[in-house]
């Protein structure tokens, strides 16, 4: 049995294929609940995020269940198997932890050290728990791997200065025009990556913000926090009228800005530039939008490249988060070889114990005369013998889990003991 993680991420796939594997945050327990219904897999979990689609599981068999995932996969994306292949990547076992915990440590993302990918992880871990889709191994593997993303970020400094996607998107629009002091902002969204993108615009001062989200009173929560005003959803191609920045990120599953409305709104504000910066996925303006003129849209590829120029101290960090991520998995790999080798122990023990139980039963029928004492007798010494014997084979096999010589000493007592 393996941990297996398979996966599609702003490394390995084009925007357009990614956004199509994009899970939205109210689709996950269904797709729990395929993964789970899968012959091969015991346990699952799904990391979403604007970077990446991963799936995390326990699998009977990893050769069948790289079938069922690859599928998975390609039902998710429409996509034929052929056309996934070049860009799914899969780890197991260890590998796959490790992948893990450089995934929560914000190795993994367009924004080096990024914080927001943490709470990510997090809450991947808690809608499993919440559909019952995890169990022992899955729940060890993620509490390792959020204890790794803290330790990264509390030890070293690979989350110093720009280190979420969303101040990114802000510090990228801010780099493209010179500064925010006299500009009118709207952001459209109001999660986690809206959250943070407002919190951002409080730093660079612009001359206004506006807030619009499907949800008004959220809208309004966010505008309150930086002085601006909310509006209806509906509002949004008058608000673009009079704004030069919209920063986006809903969690819409197709765009909300189109080509039209657009082309449309440019006509009205008379030769006034736009810029857009869309860090959705999938993206909520649809990519034509970008040749129309007077319009500047960036998107995920555009903040991944603007990120990985402006990163260069964090980097410095990377081989101290890789040593405590060393540590991790080598306590996660210990861990878990010791709760393997427990039913293991177990076994030989419960094999001792019948031993011990139909020896003591012919001692008693072979000597019906012996009274209660001698046989409570006989059962206590029998058992300390039984302790006694077993305890150093026991304590061994606990301290070699995790070690060649543990797999050695585990597979030398399943032959002796036809265990």
């Amino acid at each position: 049995m393996s941990i297996v993680v398979m996966g599609v991420s702003h490394r390995s796939a084009p925007l357009e294929l990614l956004e199509r594997c994009t899970v939205a945050a109210a689709d996950v327990p269904k797709r729990l609940s395929d993964l789970a219904s899968c012959e091969h897999v015991s346990e699952a979990a799904v990391v979403s995020t604007c970077n990446r689609t991963e799936v995390y599981v326990f699998a009977e068999k990893f050769h069948a269940a790289f079938g069922e995932l690859r599928d998975f996969f390609c039902t998710l994306s429409g996509a034929a198997p052929t056309e996934l292949s070049d860009h799914l990547y899969v780890h197991y076992d260890d590998a796959a932890a490790h992948h893990l915990f450089r995934v929560a440590s914000g190795l993994e993302s367009a924004v080096l050290g990024e914080h927001e990918i943490l709470g990510q992880v997090r809450t991947a871990w808690d809608t499993a728990r919440a559909e019952g889709t995890v169990g022992t191994v899955l729940n060890q593997l993620f509490r390792y791997g959020v204890s790794a993303g803290k330790r990264a970020r509390t030890e070293t400094g690979i989350a110093r200065g720009t280190a979420s996607i969303s101040h990114a998107a802000v510090h990228m629009a801010v780099t493209h025009l010179g500064s925010l002091s006299d500009r009118h902002v709207l952001v459209v969204g109001a999660g986690e990556m809206a959250d943070g993108m407002v919190v951002a615009l409080a730093a660079a001062g612009p001359a206004s913000v506006q807030v619009a989200n499907r949800t008004p009173s959220h809208a309004e929560d966010l505008a309150a926090r930086v002085g601006g005003r909310h509006l209806p959803l509906g509002s949004l191609e008058d608000a673009l009228v009079e704004v030069d920045v919209l920063l986006t990120s809903t969690g819409a599953t197709s765009v909300i800005v189109d080509h039209a409305s657009v082309g449309e709104v440019i006509e009205r504000r008379a030769g006034r530039p736009l810029l857009i910066v869309d860090i959705a996925v999938p993206r909520d303006v649809d990519p034509a939008v970008a040749r129309i003129p007077g319009v500047t849209l960036l998107d995920m590829d555009d903040l991944s490249r603007f990120a990985h120029a402006g990163q260069a101290s964090r980097r410095t960090e990377v081989a101290a988060v890789e040593t405590i991520l060393a540590d991790e998995i080598e306590r996660f790999a210990a861990d878990r070889s010791a709760r393997e080798m427990a039913p293991l122990i177990e076994s030989l023990r419960g094999r001792a114990e019948a031993v011990r139980q139909a020896e003591v039963e012919r001692a008693l029928a072979a000597d019906p005369r012996m009274d209660d004492d001698a046989r409570e007798a006989l059962d206590r010494a029998t058992k300390a013998f039984v302790n006694k014997l077993l305890h150093q084979p026991t304590v061994a096999l606990r301290s070699a889990a995790g070690k060649a010589k543990g797999d050695r000493l585990a597979d030398s007592v399943r032959d002796l003991f036809d265990l």
